[in-house]
């Protein structure tokens, strides 16, 4: 099995979980592929990022989206489908009461 996170990215969010306050979130899009089959799956991880060096991930407040499934290989056409719709996306797998403050990154984008 091979992945590689298409695209990630750090933002300022708000969201409160398991009683801790989350202040950060790592939005990625990641494709997978095995065995002649390619997945693309979206996610967000909110993290406590409590201060300006804090990036500790916490995977509990984990949300996760199978975009695409099916016999084939990473394309760019899909990449750049998923990429210009990433907000989208990522609003539909994220719980109601959190916000992810798109307009204030934490970190550049990165891309594989």
């Amino acid at each position: 099995m091979k992945s590689i996170d298409v695209y990630e990215q750090y933002f300022e969010a708000d969201y409160e979980f398991n009683g801790v306050k989350r202040k950060g979130c790592a939005v990625k899009l990641t494709a997978t592929s095995e065995e002649g089959m390619i997945t693309y799956t979206n996610s967000i991880s909110f993290f406590p990022h409590r201060d300006a060096e804090d990036f500790g991930i916490s995977y509990d407040a984990y949300f996760e989206k199978t975009l695409y499934s099916a016999k084939g290989r990473r394309s760019r056409k899909k990449d750049k489908e998923y990429l210009e719709d990433i907000q989208n996306l990522s609003q539909a797998i994220c719980p109601e009461d959190a916000r992810i403050f798109w307009d204030k990154p934490l970190i550049e984008a990165r891309f594989g």
